[in-house]
């Protein structure tokens, strides 16, 4: 096997045998879960309930990187907020197998939130405002910043060099996506200067698993550090007025543990523009597994990018409007 496998080479014996590897007794029971970035899997037990086994992409995060998450994790359950730490078997959380990189964790089922209910966007504002004020207690020091350059410029540049773009589209989608982030530079210096702290980074409704106990939030994979706010409006849908009631849902419980500095409401539509270049670019970077290639087996057309030109060019227009409510 290479010294860096992919994930081709991760067949169920290799998945089995690496949690056997740590003393964890499978009963031959693998399911693969939904995952595109790394594989995730969950797998029954000799004894007790089902785990579920992440092995991570290789080359993505360095070994600290991912303890750094681990330890984020680690301390929110402390806590008693609900995230779902790591295992620890063998004292560690991080195992390496065969050249790859996996943790173990409890499965915690749940159904997706009903965001139309203010009173379970509270809810969820509130153990997002919990999450928040750990999250602002240290900082990251191997995870990287949420920024414009890691999120929109470099992501720009990959796509249009590397032969992603139809070359009938590249000129209007190079200009559009440079009025893109002129218009992000020019929400993050409406805000000003804002802190940033541990996120989520990643806080859409399905990574925030409900029960009847309330919300649990999973998958801290793309945690980093950057503005509270990138937590809170991927929850929000539909037109404006449905967009403000959303949050001010989720800030009335939000708000229970700490304070939005509301100079961020400017940075919701920048925020959501970098996540569009970012997405297009991550689908290129990853087009060589061939899992991507039969989940998305639409990107690259010229559909697609015609699409992704007319969504900047709204994003353009939307980041000169005006925030939810006055900043």
């Amino acid at each position: 096997m290479p010294a860096t496998p992919n994930f081709s080479d991760l067949t169920p014996d290799t998945v089995l045998d690496a949690l056997d590897s740590i003393g964890l007794y499978s009963d031959g029971r693998l399911l693969a879960l939904n995952s595109y970035e790394n594989r995730v899997y969950q797998i029954g037990m000799e004894e007790g309930p089902p785990l579920v086994a992440k092995f991570y992409r290789p080359n993505r995060w360095s070994d600290a990187a991912i303890l750094e998450e681990h330890a984020f994790v680690d301390e929110l359950a402390e806590r008693e907020i609900p995230a779902v730490p790591a295992l620890k078997p063998l004292g560690e959380s991080l195992h390496h197998f065969e050249g790859f990189r996996f943790a173990v964790f409890p499965r915690h089922g749940g159904r997706a939130p009903e965001v139309e209910d203010p009173a379970v966007l509270e809810w969820i504002g509130r153990f997002i405002g919990r999450i928040h004020a750990v999250g602002a207690v240290r900082s990251y020091d191997e995870r990287p910043r949420l920024d414009i350059v890691s999120f929109g410029e470099e992501p720009r540049d990959y796509l249009l060099t590397h032969d992603f773009i139809p070359l009938e589209l590249r000129e209007a989608y190079s200009s559009v996506a440079a009025q893109a982030i002129q218009g992000v530079r020019f929400c993050f210096d409406r805000a000003g200067e804002v802190d940033n702290i541990r996120l989520h980074g990643d806080c859409h409704c399905g990574n925030v698993l409900w029960t009847d106990d309330g919300p649990h939030f999973v998958d801290f994979d793309d945690s980093r550090m950057g503005p509270a706010i990138q937590d809170l409006w991927m929850l929000l849908s539909g037109e404006r007025e449905d967009r403000v009631r959303q949050l001010s849902d989720l800030l009335a419980g939000y708000e229970d543990f700490v304070e939005l500095n509301p100079r961020e409401l400017h940075l919701i539509e920048a925020l959501r523009t970098l996540r569009l270049l970012h997405y297009s670019a991550w689908l290129a970077m990853r087009w060589d597994d061939p899992a991507f290639k039969l989940a998305f087996p639409w990107f690259g057309t010229q559909r697609y990018w015609q699409d992704r030109i007319l969504e900047l060019r709204e994003q353009v227009a939307l980041m000169e409007e005006p925030p939810l409510w006055p900043a």
